[in-house]
């Protein structure tokens, strides 16, 4: 390598377009780690919020269903009408 390509090389490097594109660069990385960083942070809470508040819901509805079932089944065994899920008046 020559010494004119060696000057050539360092003045490219120093120049203001590659000093915006590599300012560019990091500043989008930044941005990007931080976005990041955030949405990690954002993604534990709802997911430690839904297993504390939604999974229980589920569960209990869940209970819920089969146990309207089973006194279905129960109705029909022994030939009683079913019960009716509206209250009586």
């Amino acid at each position: 390598m020559s010494s004119a390509e060696g000057g050539v090389l360092s003045r490219f490097s120093e120049s203001p377009i590659v000093y915006k594109g590599k300012k560019a660069a990091s500043d989008s990385a930044f941005v990007a780690k931080k976005l990041f960083k955030s949405t990690g942070k954002a993604a534990w809470i709802l997911g430690t919020t839904f297993l504390v508040l939604v999974v229980p819901l589920i569960i209990e509805m869940d209970r819920e269903q089969q146990f309207n079932e089973l006194e279905m089944q129960q109705a029909s065994l022994l030939g009683t009408p079913p019960p009716s899920s509206a209250a009586p008046r």
